[in-house]
């Protein structure tokens, strides 16, 4: 018999929690907990990983010109991959 026996009902086992790793912050040197559940990278803090505050996309919108020259692009780039990927070979 293991020596977790079941007795009336409950376990006579008292099973110990793995604990999380304790990692060091290769930015500010301070140690954490690495959890499952940690946004950011592995090897920093939960403080030196939050996002940098990014700007807010720019809205640019094109003029006629520069619509018809990034179309014009589009369309060698799209004929470029075709005859790439449907030449016959001779």
């Amino acid at each position: 018999m293991s020596s977790c026996a079941r007795g009336a009902g409950h376990s006579r086992c008292a099973y110990k929690e793995m604990p999380f790793p304790i990692k060091v912050c290769v930015i500010c040197s301070r140690e954490f907990e690495l959890r499952p559940d940690k946004p950011g990278f592995a090897n920093r803090c939960p403080s030196c990983s939050e996002p940098d505050a990014e700007e807010p996309p720019a809205d640019h919108s094109f003029g006629p010109i520069e619509r018809k020259v990034r179309h014009e692009v589009d369309a060698a780039r799209r004929r470029a991959m075709r005859d790439l990927l449907y030449r016959k070979d001779v």
